[in-house]
């Protein structure tokens, strides 16, 4: 894209295509807690690639932007979320510490591998995710209760680290942890929400950072984070977190289940068949 000529037709088609991104990606912040990320980065894989964007940098630009849109919508997600005492603040401040240093080292790795690896890896996780959604509608409980605080850092630093490598919010893997351990799903939802703004903030400047002499990367860039992107999906998606995150209220848990896991399926195998 860079020094070449804009296509205005396709760039009219690409805005249309982020803002119905940005508006599935705001519902889905709110009602699942998963910061829109596990929408917008396969969603930006795919637009950037019909746009031109150099494939070397095109999954670092979809994860670093959808990082970037994460920032804004979990604050609005976990505000509706606590207007609603779904967020447990205790869980949250054991939490932050080791998910802030997970996300540092995540966003050193996602800065530093080739495209293909971070999409292997998202569409990985994402399938591990929903199988687990998916077959345990009613929840898959190993235990009835968290772990020590030490086993209970260790998952957060694993979430940290695995979602900015992806490009989500914590939810796409806190709420699926927690349920684990028979953790009332709202309240993970809620939770999730809040911790994707202390995954986001840190992984999003990184990816900035990481990305600064990147060569091929579309124009408007700042690192590996696309500006353009974040300013066409972040209205739409601002205006349908604080739906979702009403809806989520009134779903019942296993069907709120099952709805992330078939979403997570469906993105999950998409981006594995791009890199096979």
């Amino acid at each position: 894209m860079n020094g070449l000529e804009i296509d205005l037709p396709l760039a009219a088609e690409l805005v249309a295509f982020c803002f119905a991104t940005g508006a599935v990606a705001g519902l889905l912040a709110g009602l699942l807690g998963v910061g829109g990320g596990i929408v917008v980065v396969p969603s930006l894989f795919f637009v950037l690639g019909y746009a031109g964007v150099d494939a070397s940098v095109r999954m670092q630009v979809a994860v670093a932007t959808s990082l970037a849109t994460i920032v804004p919508t979990s604050i609005i997600s976990a505000r509706a979320h606590r207007q609603r005492g779904s967020v447990d603040d205790g869980l949250l401040r054991g939490w932050v510490p080791a998910a802030l240093a997970g996300a540092v080292l995540g966003t050193a790795f996602a800065a530093s591998v080739k495209g293909p690896v971070l999409a292997a890896i998202f569409g990985t996780i994402a399938l591990v995710v929903a199988f687990q959604m998916v077959a345990f509608p009613k929840g898959l409980s190993l235990r009835s209760e968290l772990p020590g605080p030490a086993g209970s850092r260790a998952m957060a630093f694993l979430i940290g680290g695995f979602s900015s490598i992806m490009g989500i919010g914590g939810g796409t893997l806190a709420v699926p942890t927690l349920s684990l351990f028979s953790y009332p799903i709202r309240l993970a939802v809620g939770t999730a929400s809040a911790l994707g703004l202390y995954i986001a903030i840190p992984a999003t400047v990184g990816m900035a950072i990481g990305g600064w002499t990147a060569k091929g990367l579309p124009p408007f860039s700042v690192g590996y984070v696309n500006l353009v992107a974040c300013a066409v999906l972040l209205p739409t998606m601002l205006l349908c977190v604080k739906a979702g995150a009403r809806i989520a209220h009134t779903i019942s848990q296993p069907a709120l289940r099952r709805v992330f896991g078939i979403v997570l399926a469906v993105v999950g195998l998409r981006m594995l068949s791009s890199v096979f």
